[in-house]
């Protein structure tokens, strides 16, 4: 996107030429002394074609500028609504509160109280704050109902070209939502913040942050909304990755999944703090925390939408599968060797003659000594 100060520069160059014009014109033309009151009366004054009143032209881009800077104060700071106002809706309100946004929110449960600690004008019902025309919608809904939700909200009550955003885990999914249910007229941006209020309760500095640019208007002003939108989250660190809703399904089931399937895998373990913990074992510890204050709803949404975590559960219990065999193989090798060295000893075969201390003289009547566990018959 272009800057509009080259613009603007050049507009107030264009002020003051003129300005210094006009300044010369008095100097070098004085205004001729009144006529006496005998010779006054009213004439027509017929000025020449090449004569131009500076002072108009130089209104003229002064207002352009104004107009300029006005859109500007508009787009930086955003009215925007949050649908959804649990627990990733407060913790995003904190941050967008903080740097200067007007944040409305509405939920089925009653978090008016929350809310008005927050800064959050709270709206019972969908219908008030969709008159309220937000600049900006974000759906903080769980995967699964989220089309209930989408479909329930009064579209017909928003300006035409709201922007659209959804913060889910799965993408295809909410791409495919979107754009089936909203008129071609609202633009739709598919986010997905790589952290949470566990994650991200200190700082978002470093966290990924991922967004496709779905459908956004050729306009300027929309444009400019999208990008001041993402600017939120540039102002506080995040690495910005911008990709398809494919590529990020494809990646969020070998990571986000996977992370998630250990997490409960550990949590059904029930682990607890030892007076030896390792630093591995703190590590799965906080693994378990992060992952268990999710609701079971979101790890089975993970599941349920992304048509690649089916492929990382079967590769994962494989994997396992392989780990046991490995264990147990090496193990069988262990007890192989014990088995049969227990099984040669006892046939006689690895065990030494009894060393003798002196061998009877010949013909003396005296038998040898007889190998253990040998008999004659």
């Amino acid at each position: 996107m272009h800057s509009i100060f080259p613009m603007i520069s050049r507009f107030s160059d264009h002020h003051n030429i003129h300005l210094r014009r006009y300044n010369r014109h008095c100097l070098s033309h004085p205004l001729p002394p009144p006529l006496p009151p005998h010779h006054q009366s009213t004439k027509i004054l017929h000025l020449p074609h090449n004569f131009g009143i500076s002072a108009i032209e130089a209104a003229q881009p002064l207002d352009y500028k104004s107009k300029i800077f006005e859109r500007i104060t508009i787009y930086k700071t955003l009215k925007i609504g949050i649908v959804g106002f649990g627990n990733f809706g407060q913790f995003l309100a904190k941050t967008l509160v903080r740097q200067g946004h007007t944040i409305l929110a509405h939920s089925r449960s009653d978090y008016s109280a929350i809310a008005a600690e927050l800064g959050v004008s709270f709206y019972f019902n969908a219908d008030d704050l969709c008159e309220e025309h937000p600049d900006v919608i974000i759906l903080c809904t769980s995967v699964l109902s989220t089309e209930k939700v989408l479909r329930s909200l009064p579209l017909q009550r928003l300006k035409r070209s709201t922007l659209f955003v959804d913060v889910l885990s799965v993408k295809e999914f909410a791409k495919d939502l979107l754009m089936q249910i909203l008129p071609l007229d609202f633009d739709i941006l598919c986010t997905h913040p790589m952290f949470g209020p566990e994650s991200g309760k200190d700082s978002w500095k470093g966290l990924p942050f991922m967004y496709d640019k779905v459908r956004i208007g050729h306009d300027e002003s929309r444009v400019l909304r999208c990008e001041n939108f993402l600017d939120a989250f540039v102002k506080e660190g995040c690495l910005m990755k911008e990709m398809t809703c494919v590529d990020h399904d494809q990646h969020a089931a070998e990571s986000q999944f996977i992370t998630h399937t250990i997490g409960r895998i550990l949590e059904k373990l029930d682990l607890d703090s030892t007076p030896i913990n390792t630093k591995g074992y703190e590590s799965l510890l906080d693994l378990v925390q992060n992952t268990s204050s999710d609701s079971f709803e979101l790890y089975y949404g993970l599941f349920m939408y992304n048509k690649n975590a089916m492929q990382q559960l079967e590769r994962l219990d494989l994997a396992f599968e392989s780990l046991k065999k490995e264990l147990f193989g090496q193990l069988h090798e262990v007890l192989r060797k014990q088995l049969f060295r227990t099984r040669e000893r006892h046939l006689g075969v690895l065990q030494e003659p009894r060393a003798l201390l002196k061998l009877p003289p010949n013909g003396n009547g005296h038998a040898l000594p007889q190998r253990s566990g040998s008999s004659i018959s």
